[in-house]
């Protein structure tokens, strides 16, 4: 097998563009995105980029993903030691007017497509063991819930439970954690940051005040090193203390 490389979903902007940022100058990535415009601004913005490889692909088909990066690795002669998965998209729907097809493009990008990428990885054939460690961007909707979001909610909470799940499947070789953000201003979210009202919610609601990408950034840098080799299965939330106050 050749060089090692960590993969990031949803690289191109958002939590995934911090952490592709905060780990070029140390790994060699493969960043994942539905625009290439946008990875391509990110893979120059970083450190090293001569390293990192392009994976262009929307997150909502599934069909070809494992089709996809098993040629990927095979022609690159490349191994993934770190999946990361930052992949996600939010929206509202109350449950008596919920659509199926909401239900499914949620599900898909959030969940399904983390277990698709999830797949190759751990098969030795394809992956040839490298695979070392596994990341899930979740969010603290997945404990605490809010109206009109339970699609969005249910969809990480099963990315929590795929966590706890796979920790024990894939033990001792692969750890398995979820970092579990608070609200944080990213492209994703920053129409509820010109609500006045969601601005004094969230301040008068969190202990430590706003918190930055940059923040998540580190919590799942940590959770893919050395530094966490005793840590599997667990929930990483960080929240600036929302969760703490309830």
């Amino acid at each position: 097998m050749g060089e090692s490389y960590t993969l990031i979903t949803g690289a191109s902007s958002g939590f995934g563009r911090s952490i592709a940022l905060k780990l070029a100058p140390h790994r060699n990535l493969i960043l994942v995105g539905r625009n290439g415009e946008s990875l391509e601004a990110v893979r120059r913005a970083g450190a090293n980029p001569e390293r990192h490889l392009l994976w262009v692909r929307d997150s909502s088909r599934l069909d070809v993903i494992v089709d996809e990066l098993t040629s990927l690795l095979a022609a690159k002669g490349i191994g993934i030691e770190h999946f990361i998965h930052s992949a996600g998209i939010t929206g509202d729907q109350l449950v008596r007017a919920v659509e199926t097809e909401f239900v499914t493009k949620v599900f898909n990008v959030n969940f399904f497509s983390a277990l698709e990428i999830i797949r190759p990885l751990a098969q030795k054939r394809v992956n040839k063991g490298a695979l070392r460690t596994i990341t899930f961007v979740s969010s603290i909707s997945s404990k605490l819930g809010g109206k009109g979001y339970s699609v969005y909610c249910a969809s990480k909470g099963a990315l929590d439970a795929l966590a706890r799940a796979l920790a024990v499947e894939l033990a001792p070789t692969v750890r398995v954690n979820s970092v579990l953000p608070g609200i944080v201003e990213t492209g994703m979210t920053k129409q509820y940051f010109t609500n006045p009202d969601f601005l004094a919610s969230v301040q008068a609601t969190y202990p430590l005040g706003f918190g930055r990408p940059e923040d998540i950034a580190d919590a799942v840098e940590f959770l893919s090193s050395e530094r966490a080799r005793w840590i599997t299965g667990q929930e990483l939330i960080v929240d600036g203390g929302k969760f703490s106050s309830y």
